[in-house]
């Protein structure tokens, strides 16, 4: 009965010097674990030392026996194609502590482009927002056409991606657009954001990670009059069904490094100690959460959900960002929980609520609020 690590490192080790002893010594051992489907040990292959790039994989069942291998021709092929990459002469890792820029509570009227041009690298350890509508409305429309808005969100998630310290989370909330029909002789569109945005990040240089899926009670998709015409007449093909979910897209800035090495090497162990998560937390990556609601924004987001999203993915005293920053919930939730944030809007009475309401919930913070240089003309408005 082979039931520890150890038995099936010894199983695989055997297999491996006889079917491919050439490159035995290249070759290196991922963590062994049970897959339940198969009632058998998996163990994935590497090449070089220290590498976690996997050539292979080889199952062992309970009995001891090799039952499934990836073919060992395979296998050295794919080293010999690696070799170069493997063994080129690699730079030391940095031991030096994560020690992120000093950057105090901000509020900036800006081109979120724009403006962080202006901060360096490691200024942020989360980023969360939920970009603004592809022309919503027509009075607000900004955008020529939408790839011209895909263009914009590019132009910011290229920014963000070089000011986020490394292997920390950028979380992105969107969801399919509704393009309403013109006439009645005319078809709405959905266009499926999620899935064109989920490329330009990935380029980006950010690795996915998790697709949470925001679900809001019942009859919250009404108003965008989707699937009314079913509801009445019932016919097969006209179906459309009432969304009532958004996504919540979480990646990381693509490192060799493993997640605990932002633990191990942060500056401040009472603060990892101080931000371990205790009690309940949510299990799977359906979370049921009712939408937000503020008098003066359409869209806000409800701050259970950011509350969620600070807790998981950051540290206590981190810096959180928004470049899209709306009403301030990211700002306001993460002075809660004992956050710092960077909050950008260009939107000028959104900037205007936000000093007026964080001002007055938290009088004894430091908290700067600027105006972007190009937006200079609007200082005495504002003030």
């Amino acid at each position: 009965m082979v039931d520890t690590v150890k038995k099936v490192r010894e199983i695989v080790n055997q297999w491996l010097r006889e079917k491919l002893p050439d490159i035995r010594d290249n070759l290196g051992m991922g963590l062994p674990e049970i897959d339940d489907r198969y009632n058998a040990w998996r163990i994935p292959l590497t090449y070089g030392n220290g590498s976690n790039i996997q050539v292979g994989e080889i199952r062992v069942d309970k009995a001891g026996e090799v039952i499934i291998f990836t073919k060992p021709e395979l296998i050295r092929n794919r080293a010999k194609k690696l070799e170069p990459q493997i063994f080129k002469k690699k730079s030391p890792l940095p031991s030096d502590e994560i020690r992120p820029a000093p950057i105090p509570n901000k509020v900036i009227l800006g081109d979120a482009g724009v403006v962080l041009e202006e901060f360096p690298h490691d200024t942020a350890q989360l980023i969360i927002t939920s970009p603004p509508y592809f022309n919503a409305k027509p009075e607000y429309s900004e955008f020529v056409d939408y790839q011209e808005y895909l263009d914009f969100l590019r132009r910011i998630i290229i920014r963000i991606h070089s000011i986020l310290s490394e292997g920390r989370f950028f979380i992105i909330n969107v969801s399919p657009i509704l393009i309403r029909r013109t006439s009645r002789t005319n078809s709405s569109k959905r266009i499926a954001l999620p899935f064109d945005v989920h490329s330009i990040i990935v380029k980006a240089g950010f690795e996915f990670i998790d697709d949470i899926i925001w679900v809001k009670p019942e009859g919250a998709g009404w108003n965008t009059g989707r699937g009314r015409r079913f509801a009445a007449d019932r016919q097969p093909l006209q179906y459309k069904p009432v969304p009532v979910t958004e996504y919540v897209l979480v990646y990381r800035k693509e490192t060799d490094k493993l997640i605990d090495w932002n633990i191990r090497k942060h500056y401040n162990k009472k603060f990892v100690l101080e931000s371990k998560i205790n009690g309940e937390y949510d299990v799977t990556n359906v979370w049921r959460i009712p939408p937000g609601h503020h008098r003066e924004h359409p869209a806000v987001f409800p701050e259970e959900l950011i509350r969620r999203l600070i807790r998981y993915y950051s540290f206590k005293h981190d810096l959180v960002l928004d470049p899209f920053a709306g009403s301030g919930t990211v700002g306001r939730v993460a002075l809660d929980m004992d956050r710092r944030f960077l909050l950008i809007d260009n939107n000028p009475q959104y900037f205007k609520i936000m000093r007026k309401e964080i001002s007055k919930l938290y009088p004894l913070y430091r908290i700067d609020f600027e105006i972007n240089e190009d937006f200079d003309n609007l200082n005495g408005e504002i003030l």
